[in-house]
């Protein structure tokens, strides 16, 4: 396996796992009784957002640790699935800007609009990897 096939694995498992202590830490709130428009997400989207930054870095370290590659240089191939991988992941990211904006038009809370658009670089986050993933496997499409 190949760094970068490495990196986009332990990439997919941090943006998954911090949305999830990310939903956890603002579906408690609701749970417990607090209202949507009094909800405290913004502390807790912040620090889930750093918190996958760093979880990545230490995720990338420890699995070159573990099990080191041969080289850390991306080639072609990995360049042209990388590429590839952002323009699929990259679709989220505009449709969940165009939700959002519907949303601010719609002049519905904060609450939904910020969580729109996390969830949108989370899904383009989770898709762009799994496109990426499914290249390192098959191989790139001919389009």
């Amino acid at each position: 396996m190949s760094y970068e096939e490495k990196g986009t694995w332990s990439f997919l498992v941090v943006a998954i796992a911090g949305y999830a202590v990310y939903l956890w830490l603002v579906l408690s709130q609701i749970v417990g009784g607090t209202p949507v428009d009094e909800v405290d997400y913004a502390i807790p989207m912040l620090w889930t957002i750093g918190g996958a930054v760093v979880a990545g870095i230490v995720a990338r370290i420890a699995i070159e640790i573990a099990s080191p590659s041969e080289s850390t240089r991306a080639d072609v191939r990995d360049r042209q699935i990388d590429r590839a991988g952002e323009q699929v992941g990259n679709s989220l990211v505009v449709i969940a800007g165009i939700g959002a904006l519907v949303l601010a038009m719609l002049q519905v809370h904060w609450f939904w609009i910020a969580n729109a658009i996390y969830l949108g670089f989370v899904l383009s986050a989770v898709l762009g990897s799994l496109a990426k993933l499914a290249m390192y496997r098959r191989g790139l499409p001919a389009w």
